[in-house]
């Protein structure tokens, strides 16, 4: 499976938030920010406090797809 967290730097785009923000906001770790610009997996707790601070769902800043061979 493959992380994707486009969808959560088009939300912060249309917030007027940069990732540093969000890093503040959210009181993220600078790895987990650096996971999340990879797409790579982060814990639940990351994800958690994402989803506080821009009042959203899961579902509104990440996805996850298949990985096809």
């Amino acid at each position: 499976m493959a992380v994707s967290y486009k969808k959560l730097w088009k939300l912060l785009n249309d917030k007027n938030m940069k990732k540093k923000d969000l890093q503040a906001a959210a009181d993220l770790t600078q790895h987990a920010m650096r996971k999340l610009s990879k797409d790579e997996a982060v814990t639940t707790d990351t994800i958690a406090k994402i989803c506080r601070c821009l009042e959203c769902k899961v579902d509104d800043i990440m996805e996850v797809n298949e990985v096809t061979k």
